[in-house]
């Protein structure tokens, strides 16, 4: 929304009457009047912070067509020199924004801190700016950068005066917590599991917040040994009980942004659909797209047909297209701007932040069936045993046929097809399961990790409450898109690094000797074994989890194996992906929902010469702060959705307090032991208080705990029956009780009134510990 500064003008409150009976009057007569430069002009100077085009048609009552001739106007004035155009906002060029970046500069003989705009466009000498801080504010020296709100002054040794909004390069730290009124202002209880520590609310610092509210704070002046740490009310969320609070408290949590800038709807909205221009036809392409029935936007499509080179008997020509957002997020607009500030869309139960405004990827980005789409595509050969023999890449324009869910064509192809799928089963679905069946035959031979997590859905009601919780069919159409997306994924990165252009490798590398060690010890005491002593690739853990599958422990050992690997991380360097086992790998299958692709298709786009939108000298400057901040955007939006999961599923298990679950034990600490419970997946603790009244000895090493006098060794892996002590929904928080263990009952003191002190483990006790580590596996089979 295009925003107006200038302050030569005096449009005082006796002309603003004068105007209002003027326009009242043209209004009697059926005219709507504009009003003249000089008015604008007053408005502009009067009103800094109602200085949009909207704000001014409002000021003046301006409305429908009427707004042209205000445009015209506005327009005339930029041309005059008035007003200044810049990123689509309108400012007196020799005036600073009301919101400017600014460094401080060393303090004068008096303490006095002044500060200089680090972005001037004006003719002459910067105006000079007092900064005043309050209290609560961090101290700054001389060279600090902030943020600073601004108001114009007329003094003789400054022009303006600065209030700090933050710090440059830092963050004061952020409480989401419950308010609880007190006599003078209140207190914050934080709502994070880990916080135990509540925030002092100075009076005057309340925000107007009430009791019980949901509320974001952050931290004000430094912390003290002594009493509260102090805090002040940013923002209030209202009530934290609300079903559709629980995505909301992430979102506040993890810092994720959830509103666009006017700046980067009007960009999005401007947008037009994408010609055929120099584009391949690829419109005559029966490309179908295949997503979750609730799938948000469609970014994929697929099609595979026969190989008819009589050299490649056997094979076959898959194709992969993707939605071309580089197209319209071009670098450095405001789009770009912000798609890279987010890093990727994040999804919860309830709703999804995107990356991408809803124009974008609900629309024009969003693969729909029988509209015309711009795309970028991949044309790939396999042969017979499954492996890619050649590509070619393309920028295109496609009309996919059909937008299908997983279950119909699943479905179809387990011999109940519906009238959507049945005319496209010779032609299309059967060709792309016979494509996926080779591919199935380099998979085997290339031996990727083979983790079967089920994954939880939780289903909620239209007031926002949890229903169900259930875990996710798994088909083999799931198998056969993610094989294809990794196939094109695969032929972006070696394309690239053939034609040596820069980009963000998918980065997964081989996990740390420690957290091996550790997986051998699950391992071991599931009754299972993890050779030791040579170089470790998947096939090894692979054939652990073949040895677990149908057994107890096959969710236990997958878990983790998942746990032992380290994260994957994008890089501009190329150290291969070991999960999948594969040398290179970079993202190209989403660029709707990951920055990291659109870097890749600009990549392809600059090698391949398709036009000025490709990879710009700034994006290749910054490509290794680019792969560092979307990793990091990747982790905050995965934790996130963690909690919200948490939380959801403590609320569902609210009502059932007192229920008894059976479960496995997923981990052991110090301070108790967390139970993966069966129904829900959900994970809670078992305090060691609960354990009885003798003390457990921790070893870390072998994780367990063992009785100092009962001799009860807790470990990984076993089953359990607990009942559910407490649920807190606005944590995620699960409490439980231990009741038995391996269909045995918790041996108990005689009372459960707190544990002994902690002694040192008698001769005997050290025994049976050396002798369940050594021979723990010989002990659970």
């Amino acid at each position: 929304m295009a925003a107006f500064r200038i302050v030569r003008w005096n449009f005082g409150f006796k002309r603003c009457l004068q105007w209002c009976d003027r326009s009242a009057r043209d209004t009697k007569l059926g005219m709507t009047r504009i009003p003249s430069k000089d008015e604008i002009l007053a408005w502009i100077s009067d009103n800094p912070t109602q200085t949009s085009k909207r704000d001014i048609a409002k000021a003046f009552g301006i409305k429908g067509s009427d707004r042209i001739d205000l445009k015209r106007v506005l327009k005339e004035l930029e041309a005059e020199g008035h007003l200044e155009k810049r990123r689509k906002t309108y400012r007196d060029p020799d005036k600073l924004p009301p919101v400017s970046v600014l460094q401080i500069l060393e303090p004068t003989p008096d303490g006095d801190l002044y500060a200089k705009p680090l972005e001037w466009h004006g003719e002459g000498a910067a105006p000079r700016i007092l900064f005043l801080p309050r209290a609560s504010d961090p101290a700054l020296g001389e060279g600090d950068r902030i943020l600073g709100r601004l108001t114009e002054v007329n003094e003789d040794d400054h022009q303006y005066e600065a209030r700090l909004i933050r710090r440059i390069g830092t963050n004061p730290h952020r409480i989401l917590g419950i308010f609880r009124k007190g006599a003078e202002g209140g207190r914050i209880k934080p709502i994070d599991k880990g916080a135990d520590k509540e925030w002092q609310v100075p009076d005057g610092a309340t925000h107007g917040a009430k009791d019980g509210e949901l509320v974001e704070a952050e931290q004000s002046g430094p912390r003290s040994r002594m009493g509260l740490p102090r805090a002040r009310i940013v923002e209030r969320l209202g009530d934290p009980s609300a079903p559709k609070a629980v995505s909301l408290i992430a979102i506040h949590q993890h810092g994720i942004p959830d509103d666009f800038p006017d700046d980067v709807i009007a960009e999005a909205d401007k947008a037009k659909p994408a010609g055929l221009g120099n584009r391949e036809d690829l419109r005559d392409m029966p490309l179908i797209t295949i997503d979750p029935p609730d799938a948000r936007d469609r970014d994929d499509a697929v099609y595979a047909q026969p190989d008819d080179d009589p050299k490649n008997d056997g094979g076959f020509i898959v194709w992969v297209a993707i939605a071309d957002v580089a197209h319209y997020v071009t670098p450095g607009s405001a789009l770009d701007r912000e798609a890279r500030k987010r890093g990727n869309s994040t999804y919860f139960p309830d709703r999804v932040v995107p990356m991408l405004p809803d124009r974008l990827s609900g629309d024009l980005c969003s693969l729909h069936e029988g509209v015309p789409r711009a795309c970028m595509a991949v044309r790939m050969t396999l042969d017979s045993a499954g492996n890619k023999i050649a590509h070619r890449f393309t920028r295109g324009l496609m009309r996919s046929v059909a937008g299908l869910a997983y279950e119909e064509v699943q479905a179809a192809m387990d011999g109940t097809p519906n009238e959507k799928t049945a005319p496209l089963m010779d032609d299309i679905i059967k060709p792309l399961f016979a494509a996926y069946e080779v591919t199935k035959k380099a998979r085997a031979a290339r031996q990727p990790l083979d983790l079967d997590l089920p994954e939880r859905r939780i289903e909620l009601g239209e007031d926002g409450k949890v229903t169900s919780v259930q875990f996710r069919d798994r088909y083999d159409v799931h198998r056969l898109i993610e094989e294809f997306m990794i196939l094109a994924n695969v032929a972006a990165a070696e394309e690239l690094t053939r034609m040596r252009r820069p980009l963000l490798f998918r980065v997964h590398e081989e996990p740390s000797p420690e957290k091996l060690d550790s997986l051998r010890d699950v391992a071991a005491a599931s009754g299972f074994s993890l050779a030791k002593g040579q170089v470790l690739h998947t096939q090894h853990l692979n054939r652990l989890l073949d040895a677990a599958m149908g057994t107890e422990f096959s969710e236990l050992i997958n878990l983790s194996t998942l746990r032992s690997m380290t994260q994957a991380y994008y890089n501009p360097e190329n150290f291969g992906h070991f999960g999948l086992a594969l040398r290179s790998y970079a993202h190209f299958t989403s660029p709707i929902r990951r920055y990291s692709d659109l870097i890749v298709h600009r990549a392809l786009i600059l090698a391949h010469g398709w036009g000025k939108d490709g990879l710009s000298p700034e994006d290749i400057e910054r490509l290794e702060d680019t792969a560092t901040h979307i990793s990091d955007t990747e982790r905050r939006s995965m934790a996130a959705e963690r909690d919200t999961t948490d939380r959801y599923l403590a609320a569902y298990l609210s009502e059932r307090v007192g229920n008894e679950f059976t479960g496995r034990i997923s981990g052991i600490a110090r301070f108790g032991v967390f139970v993966k419970l069966d129904e829900t997946g959900a994970d809670g603790l078992v305090p060691i208080r609960e354990l009885g009244n003798e003390y457990f000895h921790h070893d870390r090493d072998a994780q367990t705990l063992m009785g100092a006098d009962s001799g009860l060794v807790i470990g990984i892996g076993q089953r359990v029956t607990v009942r559910l002590a407490e649920a807190v929904p606005v944590t995620g928080g699960l409490m439980l009780e231990l009741l038995s263990i391996d269909d045995k009952t918790l041996p108990r003191g005689s009372s459960r009134g707190g544990r002994k002190s902690a002694r040192r483990l008698p001769s005997k006790a050290k025994k049976k510990a050396a002798k369940v580590k050594r021979k723990v596996a010989r002990k659970r089979r």
